[in-house]
């Protein structure tokens, strides 16, 4: 690992870029250690941006990616995913430039095995997210698929921080104006709404169906044919709640 302090032939080659205690605290099996660590990164993260040090922080956010939320140690893991929205808060109003970096390994933990994991993949994308905005919008189609197997997750704390998740991306869409990308949401939302049979995906369905339809810049009418194959075949749901949400 290059960032690593290595001594060889008395050549010094660089170092990892977070000092021993930021790694030692993210590392912990102890989610307050990790949490201590984050804090410790985050400050770091805001000190550089105000110094301008991007190249610091783009190493920061490789280091982090490659040694901890790609790890194959669990407690890593978790590290990497509090780390990475401690970036995203560090960064304040400069996060839109490294939003790709640190949103996308993220997701990837969407997926993981261990469902503690996965729940704190979805508190790291809520507090990157709620440091973010609107700045989150590039990657919504990415992030609204995501929210959309999590919904579904059999673990329930992982399904009841996809809600809160959910919730912060309502309001953000909602106060979006124009810089929300119907045009491009409207394929990926088409898809999930034919093909998905869950009743917890369907119900998140249909709650974005009504939040789509209260944002003024957007005309949900110009797109509700290609919506209506789906919300036809939800018509037909046993779950009669689901039944009523559709009429």
């Amino acid at each position: 690992k290059k960032f690593f302090l290595i001594q060889t032939l008395g050549a010094m080659v660089e170092p990892m870029p977070i000092s021993q205690t930021i790694f030692r605290n993210l590392s912990d099996k102890l989610y307050d250690k990790r949490k201590q660590g984050a804090l410790e990164l985050e400050q770091l993260v805001r000190d550089l941006s105000s110094n301008r040090d991007k190249e610091r922080i783009d190493n920061i956010i490789q280091y982090i990616v490659v040694n901890f939320s790609q790890s194959t140690n669990q407690n890593f893991r978790k590290g990497g995913l509090i780390a990475l929205a401690a970036i995203a808060i560090g960064l304040g109003s400069d996060c839109h430039r490294a939003m790709g970096s640190i949103i996308l390994p993220v997701l990837k933990c969407f997926n993981d095995q261990d469902s503690r994991v996965r729940y704190y993949a979805c508190e790291a994308m809520y507090n990157i997210a709620k440091s973010g905005r609107t700045r989150i919008l590039p990657y919504f189609n990415e992030i609204f698929d995501g929210l959309c197997k999590l919904s579904a997750d059999p673990d329930l704390p992982v399904k009841n921080g996809s809600s809160l998740l959910d919730k912060l991306l309502e309001d953000i869409v909602r106060e979006s104006d124009t810089r929300f990308d119907i045009e491009k949401f409207i394929p990926l939302f088409k898809d999930r709404l034919d093909g998905i049979q869950n009743p917890f995906v369907r119900q998140l369905l249909l709650r974005w169906i009504a939040v789509l339809d209260s944002v003024p810049d957007i005309d949900l009418v110009e797109h509700l044919p290609k919506l209506l194959t789906g919300l036809f075949e939800m018509l037909g749901d046993k779950k009669k709640d689901i039944k009523r949400e559709t009429e």
